[in-house]
């Protein structure tokens, strides 16, 4: 299981608005610093925006930054907002549709494995990831 593109990058700026917490960015600056693709970052916060993550403030001194604390934001609530599909019914093998009905060769053992990973990410918080001894890479 791959989050997809647009999944990566959100978790990437809520980590760098996490870093940076309670400065304004600009959006200019974290996609040149990100290496995300402007139009996609302006996509990106616009969804995080609707999903009242983060807030925008617009005009010559405008950015962004969390709109909430790092221990209220999960990891599943950035997933959620840009539309990540962790309930989808894509075969994990890449054959196409797979569920109950149509079922892959991997289908039933993947069920269990499948609901822990949203667990995992329905349960962990920016804080959480905050406080391990990993360097979260934003790049």
């Amino acid at each position: 299981m791959k989050l997809n593109t647009t999944s990566q990058y959100a978790i990437r700026v809520v980590t760098y608005l996490a870093i940076n917490n309670d400065k304004l960015s600009n959006s200019k600056a974290i996609s040149d610093e990100l290496e995300i693709p402007y139009k996609s970052l302006t996509r990106i916060i616009t969804q995080l925006v609707n999903a009242s993550i983060i807030i925008s403030l617009r005009g010559r001194d405008g950015g962004i930054k969390l709109e909430k604390e790092l221990a209220s934001i999960k990891v599943y609530d950035i997933l959620e907002a840009v539309n990540e599909s962790l309930h989808k019914e894509e075969c994990i093998l890449g054959i196409g549709a797979c569920n109950k009905h149509d079922k892959c060769p991997l289908h039933d053992r993947w069920i269990v494995p499948k609901e822990e990973i949203i667990n995992i990410f329905q349960n962990t918080s920016l804080d959480d990831l905050n406080k391990t001894n990993c360097t979260i890479k934003i790049r």
